[in-house]
C-alpha cells in the first residue's frame, strides 16, 4: 500500500501529514508557505495529495499543486466522512481530518480526474459567475408576479442589466473556446446534435472536461445521471439517479426536453418510455443519459450528429 498525504483545509491554515501514522504539520493557507510545502514534497515518496472540497479555501493549495505536475485529487467530504464512520473514526478536528484523508487516499484510491490548466481555470469562474447571474435573475423574475408599479418597472430595468451581463459573459466565454483549436471544434461538434445548443456545449466544456475521456458508465455515474438500485432482500425499490455535477446535470436535463420534441432519436426513445407508462420526469432522465453518452462517444471518436431514419 503506498503512501498518501492528507491535507486538511481550512481557510487560514493547512494541516498536512504523510501517512496516516504521520506527525500532522501546520502552515498558513497562503502561497508563501503553500510553495515551501511543494519543495517538501518534492523530497518524499507518495503516491498522490488527498484534500477534501472546502467551498474555495482549498483552490489555493490545489492549483499549485496541479501547476507542479503532483499527483492531487480532491474529495467529497462526505465520502471521507462516511468512510471515517466505517473505520469506526468518530472524533473530529483537524489533525485527524488530515490523518483520515491520508488513509482514504490509500484505502478507497480515489481517481485523479483531468485537471484544468489557467485558461479552463478562467473558463470555470466565468461559468460559476454566469450561473450565479442566472440564479439571482431568476429570483427577480419571481417577484414580478405580484409587483406593481414602481417596484415592476425596476425589477425589469434589473432583469435587463442582467440579462446584458449575461450575454457579456458568455461572449468572453466563446472567446477563449476560440484560443484552443480543439476546444471550438468540439464546441461546434456537440451543436450538431438536435436539442444542444451553445448553453449545453459551454456547459459541457467548462465543467465537465472528462467528456470523451470516459466510457458511457463512467461518464453518467460523474455527471450523476447513472440510475442506482435500492433493493434489499425481497424489496425491489425505485431506482433513482444520485449526487453528480449539478451544472452539466441541468443543462442535460434541459437539453433533453428539448431534444424529446425535436430530436427524431431521442423523441422515439422518450414517447416509448411514456407509452410504457413512465413518469415524464424519469423520461426525461433517461433522454438526458442518453443524450450525454452520445455526445461523449462524438468528442471520444471526433464525428458529428448523424441521424439514422
Amino acid at each position: 500500500m503506498n503512501e498518501c498525504i492528507g491535507v486538511d483545509v481550512a481557510k487560514a491554515h493547512l494541516d498536512w501529514v504523510e501517512g496516516p501514522h504521520g506527525e500532522v504539520e501546520r502552515i498558513p493557507n497562503t502561497s508563501a508557505a503553500v510553495r515551501r510545502l511543494i519543495r517538501k514534497l518534492r523530497a518524499l515518496d507518495f503516491d498522490q495529495i488527498v484534500l477534501e472540497s472546502t467551498g474555495g479555501y482549498e483552490r489555493l493549495l490545489f492549483e499549485a499543486l496541479v501547476d507542479a505536475e503532483m499527483a492531487v485529487v480532491r474529495v467529497n467530504p462526505k465520502r471521507v466522512r462516511d468512510f471515517g464512520k466505517g473505520m469506526g473514526v468518530l472524533a473530529k478536528n483537524d489533525a485527524i481530518d488530515a490523518k483520515l484523508l491520508a488513509l482514504f487516499g490509500a484505502k478507497a484510491d480515489p481517481a485523479r480526474r483531468p485537471q484544468k490548466g489557467p485558461r479552463a481555470r478562467e473558463l470555470s469562474d466565468l461559468a460559476s459567475r454566469r450561473r450565479q447571474l442566472v440564479k439571482t435573475m431568476t429570483i427577480e423574475k419571481n417577484r414580478l408576479e405580484h409587483a406593481k408599479g414602481w417596484a415592476r418597472k425596476d425589477i425589469l430595468s434589473l432583469v435587463a442589466i442582467f440579462e446584458r451581463r449575461i450575454k457579456k459573459i458568455d461572449g468572453e466565454i466563446d472567446r477563449l473556446i476560440a484560443l484552443d483549436a480543439d476546444q471550438k471544434a468540439d464546441f461546434d461538434r456537440l451543436q450538431t446534435v438536435p436539442g444542444v445548443g451553445p448553453k449545453v456545449a459551454r456547459a459541457l466544456l467548462m465543467d465537465l472536461p472528462e467528456l470523451g475521456r470516459l466510457d458511457r458508465r463512467q461518464i453518467s455515474s460523474l455527471v450523476g445521471l447513472a440510475p442506482y438500485a435500492k433493493d434489499s432482500g425481497q424489496k425491489f425499490g425505485s431506482r433513482r439517479i444520485e449526487g453528480g455535477r449539478s451544472g452539466p446535470r441541468t443543462q442535460l436535463y434541459l437539453a433533453a426536453m428539448i431534444a424529446s420534441r425535436y430530436n427524431p432519436v431521442l423523441k422515439q426513445m422518450h414517447d416509448r418510455l411514456r407509452a410504457a407508462g413512465k413518469p415524464p420526469k424519469v423520461a426525461f432522465i433517461a433522454v438526458a443519459r442518453r443524450l450525454l453518452t452520445i455526445l461523449n462517444a462524438m468528442i471520444k471518436n471526433r464525428t458529428e450528429w448523424e441521424c439514422a431514419l
